[in-house]
């Protein structure tokens, strides 16, 4: 090359700190009776609880790798968890259609929230910067509605009545919109405040499964950082958490993707357009989760075609196909630091990759049956998983 010759430089910021890959069970936690449905750490990644088709959720003690409780409250399957942004509240809901408000350090039930005729299928919290403490949650339903709920009245103060059919997922976004996909193909935004469908988004050919946000992260995390600390008065944790917010979005319009059962993603820009930014094509049978890397710069798809595809969170653009199960893959988890990605699939193994290399890092044999669930924690320490096999795991360095 000349010394008259340009050298285009593309440079992107890294995380501030490094997540090691977990590479070993460190416990196998069992207890349930029946298929661990859902799990979830709180969001300084301090505590874990999961859900079970046994019906019960169970609160683990992490620095003893015990169970903390048992909290029986659902007469049937418990399809989903969250944690509160605080990390004062979780929520459960179940096949029963009840969302049942917890005490994560009493591991107590509060409250129960009955309203939706068929099973709950997804919860989202209010993001911490728009209320602080946490009191509102959604919860969408089989039963074609969205509902937002107090936590501490367990009162329902909207009912969000649109979609024809089912309600697979739900989204409480950082401006103060919520946004569901339903089996109807449609994925409709309404207002947090009064409940008023601002719009629709149209493309899907057939189910939508799952949508991400690309600042899920923060939202979940809220004023919290990455080693678990947050401010001790609460106007500076709403503060951290606006802060955070507006640092991880960097003051454009967060980015919404979908997936769904016509083997296809879209990447929307819901503030600008009700028109796609881009169609994501390459999978050959339905889209089962799709998550944004918590800095926004990649999007994961899993799909039932036994692969995981990475995109460019900005543009859409395909970027790589990550080959290595031999099952249908379920659920993907980002590491804190966007640097590393895990996967739990049908053929009973969790897989880490590495995004700069697009190569696997770790294979993570050990469950006996199906993995459905997989999360690692905001603080970057563990990956817990549960499946068929009725086991919890815990997997760290």
């Amino acid at each position: 090359m000349s010394v008259e010759s340009t050298i285009t430089v593309v440079y992107q910021p890294q995380a501030l700190f490094h997540i090691r890959p977990v590479t070993r069970c460190t416990a196998s936690m069992p207890g349930h009776a029946e298929s661990v449905l859902s799990v979830a750490f709180s969001p300084d990644g301090k505590e874990l609880c999961t859900g079970s088709g046994d019906t019960t959720v169970r609160f683990w003690d992490l620095s003893t790798q015990l169970p903390k409780k048992t909290a029986k409250g659902h007469s049937n399957w418990v399809m989903c968890i969250a944690f509160s942004p605080d990390g004062k509240h979780v929520v459960s809901g179940g096949m029963d259609g009840v969302v049942i408000v917890w005490d994560p350090v009493a591991a107590e039930l509060r409250g129960r929230c009955p309203g939706h005729k068929k099973a709950v299928m997804s919860l989202a919290w209010e993001p911490a910067h728009l209320a602080w403490p946490s009191r509102r949650f959604a919860s969408s339903g089989q039963d074609g509605t969205v509902k937002v709920w107090d936590a501490d009245t367990r009162r329902c103060s909207l009912t969000l009545s649109g979609h024809s059919k089912a309600v697979s997922a739900v989204k409480w976004g950082g401006e103060g919109l919520i946004y569901s996909g339903g089996r109807d193909g449609q994925i409709r935004v309404w207002d947090g405040k009064d409940g008023k469908c601002l719009r629709t988004l149209q493309g899907h050919g057939h189910w939508v499964n799952t949508l991400a946000l690309s600042s899920d992260y923060v939202l979940r995390t809220g004023p919290f950082d990455h080693r678990g600390v947050r401010p001790e008065s609460d106007e500076e944790a709403r503060a951290a958490a606006r802060r955070r917010y507006e640092e991880a979005t960097g003051g454009q319009p967060e980015r919404l993707v979908s997936g769904s059962d016509d083997f296809t993603l879209f990447l929307w820009e819901p503030f600008r357009s009700t028109k796609p930014t881009a169609r994501l094509t390459g999978h050959q049978q339905l889209v089962n989760q799709v998550a944004f890397s918590p800095d926004g710069q990649w999007i994961a798809s899993a799909s039932f075609d036994k692969s995981v595809k990475l995109w460019s969170g900005r543009t859409g653009k395909f970027a790589a196909s990550l080959r290595g199960h031999v099952g249908p893959v379920y659920q993907v988890a980002w590491s804190s630091d966007s640097r590393l990605l895990a996967s739990g699939s049908k053929d009973s193994t969790l897989k880490v990759w590495e995004v700069r290399t697009k190569k696997l890092k770790s294979d993570l044999p050990g469950h006996a049956d199906e993995v459905f669930a997989v999360d690692w924690a905001p603080d970057g320490q563990s990956v817990a998983s549960g499946g068929r096999d009725k086991v919890v795991k815990l997997w760290r360095r």
